[in-house]
């Protein structure tokens, strides 16, 4: 048995600071598990800014286009591809734009497009899985085998040609449906391959974005449309609505109800027989007897109105005993009568 006492051990070395008695306090137990005391928050206008809380402004009309989409994008791309492509939409979401470029795996590529309409600018990502994808199956190959290894190297300009193709596609797909909405024409003005590069809004700025997977044959990937909510400014109230039907809110049942209801509504009728203007000292000096001469002839033709506006003209005459009222003309509104 070996007796420690034999050996000159040095002596332990001295705590720092106030910790020479040997003794520990809360400050000290804090410091030893990290804890160096509560961290300083923002405050004011950085503190809003800066803020990862992002107050969703749901849009039921896109995810209703994004439906839309789905479906007319993936015939698109199966004319493009003759394989079997199903596309189905992942996600439909608000982020930072900020954020969503950071979260951008490379190598990706970025097209930046323009809509004419509203002079703004979104975004298309495509992953690297889609891209090569695209690329094999426009090439002719196979499908079905491993995933294809990245090198790291830049795309070439066949692989860039042959996604802008699907891309184009996509744009005038989303275009399409979102036609009963408003008329717009997204273009494709260029790709990147730097995020840096494809800068549309700030950092700081709330976008929507809608993520899409396809798989073609065991291949595929996903893409992302980005809108920043200035460009989908001048239709927010727009996408804002809820509604039922593929017809941007119309439905021909209940239009065809409302517009059979109306026919059977009633209106009155009013025969004008003529009007004169009179200051309010001869209106009250109206006695009974006094006669108020009208600037029209018995034979001249009637002003028939309905809700103070003239509809047709007519002349009066007796019927049965009874006053009546023969038209001079028809009550459409392609012939309006002249006030």
């Amino acid at each position: 048995m070996i007796d420690l006492e034999d050996f000159d051990l040095p002596d332990p070395p001295a705590p720092p600071g106030d910790m020479i008695g040997g003794s520990f306090d809360q400050a000290d137990i804090d410091a030893l598990f990290g804890d160096f005391g509560p961290t300083v928050g923002k405050k004011g206008l950085r503190a809003v800014i800066e803020s990862k809380v992002i107050s969703h402004e749901r849009l039921p009309m896109l995810e209703v286009v994004c439906d839309r989409v789905v479906r007319t994008f993936a015939s698109s791309m199966r004319n493009l591809t003759s394989d079997g492509v199903d596309v189905s939409l992942e996600e439909v979401t608000s982020t930072r734009f900020g954020e969503f470029m950071n979260r951008v795996a490379l190598p990706a590529m970025v097209g930046v497009f323009k809509i004419e309409e509203w002079e703004s600018y979104g975004l298309v990502t495509v992953d690297s899985s889609l891209i090569y994808s695209v690329v094999d199956a426009l090439l002719g190959g196979r499908g079905g085998g491993s995933p294809v290894v990245i090198d790291g190297r830049a795309f070439t300009t066949i692989e860039t040609g042959l996604v802008s193709r699907m891309l184009t596609l996509a744009l005038n797909d989303f275009s399409e449906a979102f036609a009963p909405i408003e008329e717009v024409n997204m273009n494709l003005e260029r790709i990147e391959t730097n995020p840096r590069f494809a800068a549309i809004a700030g950092v700081s700025n709330i976008c929507a974005t809608a993520t899409f997977r396809v798989d073609m044959d065991g291949r595929g990937g996903r893409f992302t449309l980005v809108f920043p909510y200035a460009t989908l400014e001048p239709v927010r109230d727009k996408l804002l609505q809820r509604f039922m039907g593929e017809k941007s809110g119309r439905d021909s049942i209940w239009e065809a109800h409302m517009a059979a209801e109306v026919r059977k509504t009633s209106v009155s009728m009013n025969v004008l027989l003529g009007e004169k203007a009179m200051s309010i000292a001869e209106l009250r000096g109206l006695e009974i007897g006094q006669t108020i001469a009208l600037h029209k002839s018995p034979d001249d033709s009637l002003d028939i109105a309905c809700g103070g506006v003239k509809l047709a003209q007519g002349q009066i005459g007796q019927r049965n005993g009874k006053v009546a009222v023969r038209l001079v003309n028809d009550v459409s509104s392609d012939k309006k009568v002249k006030q």
